[in-house]
């Protein structure tokens, strides 16, 4: 670090502090920060004011990108995207900035001149608990793409104040501890103090008429909320695109009551701030008590309205009718969380803003789009009907008259067919009444799409197969893409910069371009290079293991990896009988030769999934007796890697040799970490579900492990009536890893404990594990084999990477931009400002 008079001799750069990319820049820029920001000296400072530092480096570098693209998003000719979630799991924002800046190189030099280490600083920074799981992933992946290929878009969402949870492993369980990831502070948010708008909840309605003799509704709500803008900016990939993700914070319009304090009522007197600020406290409360669903629901109409608040009013801010809202606005609703907003948007024009019913609803559907992102029945939402309308009176008012004027369409369309009335219904009459958000979310949006080839077939054949009879117009497939800037150069510099040394670095922004990697895998002394890559990629995340979880593992061996929420259509509990299985013939044989393995598992079971939680506990107890037997002498491994999210997976995906994608065919809409591990080299075993079909085509059968029944062999089975017990009784192999499991062995002993899960397997196994066993047990021993010739899985492991160009995220938003939101690119030109 510099002292005072070191830096009365700097020379000039000839650039400005706060928007110069060069090295003597950016190094006077960071020391500045950390004296002027973080008020610290070199000596005094810890390591999160040198990474808060850096961060407000960056940042300052943003801010005139950022300003620029919004000044242009708000010309009157723009169509402006906004993505509506309720999850953005974006990861670590320093790193990735720095690549999409195109400036990582400058600024791990000057930081290095300033004393410190790049590496270091990017570890400090927490990982923002905004998100969960996939459906969160792929949004901050779309907001990525749609700054890279200069879309106008604003995503919208909460500031959750604590995320879902961090994971610790004790004894061999998930333990949920408080994700207090703004602690810190977090430099990349900007919160917008004048950008508020009122929540509205409970209370009653009352008919009336206008001035012009109209009938009208008035809500008189029970309670009122405040929501707060916190602004991030979400840069492009070396574009001056610098995009804007939104988050709704809740507030008490009044926080403190003072006359309760005064008379002694202390903790009265923030009644209102604790009731309000509750919404936005944590990811997904469990929902299993009623206020846990309560809050849910309020969570969601929470930001939607906030969000369709802001919209309209950036609307008139352009000096437009809002019945021309739809041409200006496309709103893409994220799975069924945010379908309450169409009904709050037909509430804001027609109460609000006095706009005739059957205009409002032309602007609403037009508006509109709906991504479904399941084929779990439970996953699409449904309200109880007395909940919903305790919460949102009026709102369900509005949904009862959108029913009626649409069942009547639907009664002349389909004449005495009583079945497809009450299906399509956006009311659920079968014993307790519920509001159907997916229903309401077909009905309201002008397009409907899956997030995969098979998905989307499935859902026009099942979940949504009146809806697609009645529109078929309306479906499409937009398969699910991820960003390569994230998971290939900010995750896997080594593979990106063996890449770019062959084919140039233009693939970063056209994945497509991978395919001229094609030629080299018949190169020996590229696939030399490139097993080198993946052995050092190894080597990294076996020191992490040590360091998380004290296990030692060989790099050497073949890392076979699941990474994802633990869940059982996801069958992580069939890869641990494979893994028992493995076990018992080294026992039965300890000279047997076997192909080492070292079998990585990570995810977070919901707080609530007892069987989720069993299936880690299931994982770790087989690792605690395997990674100990003297007779399997280290060829078998088991890790689970504790508290897995984007900042943990960063190098887990560039270090798996095999990928593990082993849900029941049918099951999982697409999946998007099929595609990390796949465009990071490992080779995929997997069924017919999801992604994986489409990754299969892509890469070619010769170099994908394909197992297990198909979806419609799936439903045959189950039609037939499945039987476990037949596969247990008479499969030996099988019938010993159950056996083995409750008999205690992993347990101390204890036959009781793992007794839930092997009974649900016996006596329901609904996600047909027992019955994809065999075949799945074949195929690794097909993976064994092919290991074992180096060249060859080299060979495989280059044709994946150069064959996924398909799986961008860049290509799944040019989809949406052409077929649904009919939005175009707009270069934003970089003005600088003067001061």
């Amino acid at each position: 670090m510099a002292t005072a008079k070191q830096v009365k001799a700097r020379k000039p750069t000839g650039e400005k502090s706060r928007t110069g990319l060069k090295v003597e820049t950016l190094k006077r820029a960071f020391e500045e920060n950390l004296f002027y920001t973080q008020f610290r000296t070199a000596m005094a400072a810890t390591p999160n004011d040198r990474y808060m530092a850096l961060a407000y480096t960056l940042r300052d570098r943003l801010a005139h990108r950022w300003i620029n693209t919004v000044e242009g998003a708000l010309k009157e000719d723009v169509k402006l995207v906004s993505y509506l979630s309720a999850e953005f799991l974006l990861g670590p924002h320093l790193g990735n900035n720095l690549i999409n800046l195109g400036i990582y190189d400058s600024a791990r030099q000057a930081v290095e001149e300033a004393g410190f280490d790049l590496t270091e600083l990017i570890d400090q920074e927490e990982e923002p608990g905004l998100g969960n799981g996939g459906l969160g992933r792929l949004a901050a992946c779309y907001l990525d793409s749609l700054a890279t290929l200069e879309i106008p878009a604003i995503g919208y969402g909460i500031r959750y104040e604590f995320g879902i949870f961090d994971q610790e492993i004790r004894s061999g369980w998930q333990v949920e501890i408080t994700d207090k990831w703004l602690r810190f502070g977090n430099p990349w948010e900007i919160p917008r103090s004048e950008i508020t708008f009122d929540v509205n909840f409970g209370g009653y309605t009352e008919d009336y008429y206008d001035s012009e003799g109209r009938a009208r509704v008035r809500w008189y709500p029970h309670r009122d909320v405040k929501g707060v803008a916190y602004d991030t900016p979400i840069l492009g990939y070396r574009v001056n695109t610098c995009n804007t993700l939104r988050l709704w914070k809740a507030e008490a319009c009044e926080s403190f009551d003072f006359q309760a304090f005064n008379l002694g009522n202390y903790y009265g007197a923030v009644d209102e701030k604790v009731y309000s600020e509750n919404i936005t406290k944590v990811l997904y409360p469990n929902d299993e008590p009623v206020a846990g669903k309560q809050l849910r629901l309020e969570q969601q109409y929470f930001f939607v309205s906030c969000s369709l608040q802001d919209l309209i009013r950036m609307h008139l801010l352009r000096g437009k009718s809002l019945d021309t809202f739809h041409e200006k606005n496309a709103v893409q609703l994220n799975d069924t969380h945010p379908s309450i907003a169409i009904a709050e948007l037909m509430r804001l024009l027609v109460d609000e803003h006095e706009m005739d019913w059957e205009k409002a609803w032309e602007v609403t559907r037009n508006s509109f789009a709906y991504t479904n992102h399941t084929l779990l029945p439970e996953a699409l939402e449904k309200w109880p009907l007395p909940l919903f309308r305790s919460v949102l009176p009026r709102h369900l008012e509005i949904i009862y008259e959108i029913n009626r004027r649409f069942l009547n369409e639907v009664r002349v369309r389909y004449p005495g067919d009583g079945g497809v009335v009450s299906r399509l219904s956006l009311i659920d009459e079968g014993g307790e009444k519920y509001v159907r958000m997916a229903n309401l979310a077909c009905v309201g949006s002008h397009a409907i799409n899956g997030v995969a080839a098979l998905h989307t077939e499935l859902l026009k054949q099942d979940v949504l197969r009146d809806f697609y009879e009645l529109w078929p117009e309306k479906f499409s497939n937009k398969t699910n893409g991820v960003t390569p800037r994230r998971f290939m150069v900010l995750s896997n510099p080594r593979l990106s910069q063996l890449i770019t040394d062959k084919i140039g670095d233009t693939w970063i922004k056209h994945l497509d371009e991978l395919r001229k990697l094609e030629p080299f895998a018949d190169d020996k002394d590229f696939l030399n290079k490139w097993q080198q890559v993946k052995l050092e990629n190894k080597r990294v995340l076996a020191g992490i293991i040590k360091d998380r979880t004290g296990i030692l593992v060989n790099p050497e061996s073949l890392f076979d990896i699941l990474v994802k929420r633990i869940h059982e259509y996801k069958r992580q509990h069939l890869n641990v009988l494979h893994i028992i299985s493995l076990f018992n013939r080294i026992k039965e044989n300890p000279s047997l030769e076997i192909t080492p393995r070292t079998f990585i598992f990570g995810g977070k079971a919901a707080p609530g999934y007892f069987m989720a939680k069993l299936i880690i506990k299931l994982i770790t107890s087989v690792g605690a007796v395997l990674n100990r037997d003297p007779d399997v002498a280290d060829r078998l491994k088991v890790v689970f890697f504790p508290d897995f999210n984007v900042k943990n997976a960063q190098p887990i995906y560039p270090a798996a040799d095999l990928s593990e994608q082993i849900s029941m065919a049918g099951k999982e809409a697409s999946g998007t970490g099929n595609m990390k591990f796949s465009m990071n080299g490992a080779l995929t075993i997997g069924t017919l579900d999801g992604a994986n079909v489409e990754i299969r085509e892509e890469v070619g059968a010769e170099n994908f492990f394909l197992f297990g029944l198909t979806a419609e062999e799936v439903q045959k089975v189950k039609s037939k009536g499945y039987n476990p017990q037949e596969y247990y009784n008479s499969n030996s192999e099988l019938k010993k890893a159950i056996d083995l499991i409750s008999s205690g062995y992993f347990s101390k002993g204890d036959g009781s404990l793992f007794k839930p899960l092997v009974d649900s397997l016996l006596h329901h196994d609904a996600y047909l594990a027992l019955a994809d066993y065999q075949s799945y047990l074949e195929c690794q021993e097909r993976v064994s084999q092919a290991y074992v010739d180096k060249e060859k899985w080299n060979r495989m492991s280059v044709l994946n990477v150069a064959r996924m160009g398909k799986f961008s995220s860049d290509r799944s938003i040019r989809e949406y931009c052409e077929d649904i939101w009919r939005v175009k690119p707009v270069s934003v030109d970089l003005h600088e400002y003067e001061f």
